[in-house]
């Protein structure tokens, strides 16, 4: 099947412009893609004999529901625009620097030479105010990604956008329309005042904590005696059950497409078509997004920009940094909401899949806060309500609701016991057990009959190359002290390391991850692929984000092709500025870093 210049969709040339009433009082900064449909002046693709793309970063005013801050721009959009690339071009973006401070640009999930990554300080110099930088690669994938920041806290003023590279032969995928969606996160304020809120005081955002009334409530319920246990097991943790993300709605607005939720952003449709709609996760703050179109089945098709065979769903969670490309097929001609909710439930992003432009559909109702249980703690439980180590709980403060959490499935593995090492100050517990939790979907997910999308759903459309078992492991344990607002990797932060983690060019290792906090992380790693073991063997699925839920143990196996320094961390970006930040180096057996694989 052909397609049209800019492989805008496969199977026919659908391109919509908006009305001028209808553009009327949106904000002239917004790309046009995310107004309606897509349009040749911001969607990016390669022009002339060197298949270059201009890109250009500056500061901007930016528009969010009626509201004006300052924002930094690519293109003078926010988000930036939509970059579309071929595999197997060799492709030139030029970027220029028209800020007062050193700005970059990182390919995220992109496998390119280490010195294109885009991180100062481990791949190259930054780029420079005034200074043109030349990021040459080939194009080696295809799929959905995009593209952020690497420099300071610039990606929570606005600087990031999608990437899409269409594959080289015939995609497995069929659909008549084609839209990104950018979710994020947007705050008036300085982003350095929020970090420095964060440090100042723990919960500083969290406007949901347990209040008197939920108390006694509890006692209620559950006795006086269990509920204290509850409130003082948390108190010993410094933290509070419905600490579940560090900056909230309290100062975010939660956008689509860089609409705020009254902007209403439209994408549209023809009774009767598959639309399929790239979902990318492009917060900075910790927001990852619970999504579901009330109304419509989804299927999931691709995962970080891998091809997976197809899971119907109704609902799935997003972390940071994720993409997730879904199939909808409306079969009435009506408007149906694009709904995106905070996890902590404390705000929503939303937009509208319509038939004309302009229309909108009823907005769900925000859910009920969730809050974190005993197994989030890291804590075995027996069937009598004592921990492992003795300790007596009450087995109704967990959430019974929770794929797994009072049995393990056929598939899941048995709880592991934390070994001796507790790391230091860096980390203010650990998870005395660590849990299989790819069965479930997490906190405040699974409750409402729906089918929701876990890990262990993810199957690869095609077979792992590499077939090999692992020939070692290497373990990292996520860690962090709330009070202090640290984060760390086995307690140790970025600058208290002495050096980075070794990796041997092409062998085959297991990387282990062991979240020992209370709170979720979007684990990236750069330059390699991660094939999370969720029990589909050679299909199991390739990731370059790994969202590890609190008290998790998960592992991935890889294969090191690409050597170079690459980055690791987790990518909320405060905890990333506090920390939590490696550098995998990968090596031949020579020691040598340069030499690229593209085999």
């Amino acid at each position: 099947m052909s397609e049209d210049n800019n492989g805008i969709t496969r199977r026919t040339f659908l391109r919509y412009t908006a009305s001028m009433a209808a553009m009327a009082g949106l904000s002239s900064v917004l790309p046009t893609y995310a107004l309606a449909g897509f349009n040749n002046r911001e969607v990016l693709t390669p022009q002339g004999p060197d298949n270059v793309v201009d890109l250009t970063i500056g500061k901007m005013p930016h528009n969010v529901d009626g509201k004006r801050g300052d924002a930094i721009g690519i293109n003078g959009t926010v988000p930036g625009p939509l970059i579309r690339l071929k595999e197997g071009q060799d492709v030139l973006l030029r970027v220029t620097n028209e800020l007062d401070e050193s700005t970059s640009i990182h390919w995220h999930g992109i496998l390119l030479p280490f010195q294109m990554d885009g991180v100062p300080g481990v791949s190259f110099d930054g780029i420079a105010p005034g200074e043109t930088f030349e990021y040459r690669y080939p194009v080696r994938q295809n799929g959905t990604y995009w593209y952020h920041s690497h420099s300071g806290l610039q990606e929570q003023l606005g600087h990031y956008g999608p990437l899409v590279i269409d594959p080289a032969d015939e995609d497995p995928i069929d659909y008549d329309r084609d839209y990104p969606v950018v979710l994020s996160d947007w705050t008036f304020e300085d982003p350095h005042d929020v970090l420095e809120n964060n440090i100042k005081m723990e919960g500083y955002y969290n406007y949901q904590k347990r209040t008197l009334g939920e108390f006694f409530n509890d006692v209620k319920k559950e006795g006086l005696g269990n509920t204290v246990k509850d409130y003082l097991s948390f108190g010993k943790m410094r933290m509070s059950a419905t600490d579940l993300l560090d900056v909230t709605g309290a100062t975010y607005t939660y956008m689509m497409n860089g609409h705020g939720p009254d902007s209403n952003w439209n994408a549209l449709f023809k009774k009767g078509e598959k639309v399929r709609l790239r979902f990318i996760n492009a917060s900075a703050g910790t927001t990852a997004f619970d999504v579901r179109i009330p109304g419509l089945e989804m299927t999931v098709v691709q995962a970080d920009g891998q091809n997976v065979q197809p899971v119907p769903i109704e609902e799935f969670r997003i972390g940071i940094a994720e993409t997730y490309d879904v199939i909808v097929e409306p079969k009435e001609e009506k408007p149906y909401t694009i709904f995106a909710e905070s996890l902590d439930r404390s705000g929503y992003a939303r937009g509208t899949l319509a038939p004309r432009e302009g229309m909108s559909a009823a907005v769900p109702a925000l859910r009920s806060r969730p809050k974190r249980d005993m197994k989030d703690m890291g804590m075995k439980m027996d069937m009598a309500g004592m921990d492992m180590d003795g300790k007596n709980l009450n087995m109704n403060d967990m959430d019974h609701s929770k794929h797994g959490d009072m049995k393990m499935t056929n598939m899941a593995k048995e709880p592991v016991k934390h070994g001796p090492d507790h790391h230091g100050i860096g980390a203010a517990a650990i998870a005395n057990y660590q849990f299989d939790r790819l069965d479930e979907p997490g906190i405040g997910l699974g409750n409402d009959g729906r089918k929701v999308l876990t890990y262990r759903d993810l199957k690869s459309l095609h077979p792992n190359e590499d077939k090999r078992d692992a020939q070692r492991e290497v373990e990292l344990h996520l860690t962090g002290n709330m009070e202090r607002y640290m984060w760390s990797f086995d307690g140790k932060q970025f600058h208290e390391v002495n050096g980075p983690i070794e990796f041997t060019h092409n062998e085959r290792l297991r990387l282990t991850l062991v979240n020992d906090t209370m709170m979720e992380h979007p684990i990236h790693l750069h330059g390699m692929w991660m094939e999370l073991e969720n029990g589909n063997g050679e299909y199991n699925p390739r990731q370059h984000t790994l969202l590890v839920q609190p008290a998790q143990r998960i592992s991935a196996l890889i294969t090191p092709r690409d050597k170079g320094r690459w980055a690791f961390h987790c990518h909320i970006l405060y905890h990333m500025e506090r920390g939590m930040f490696r550098v995998v180096q990968v090596a031949d057996e020579n020691g040598s870093i340069y030499g690229q694989d593209y085999s």
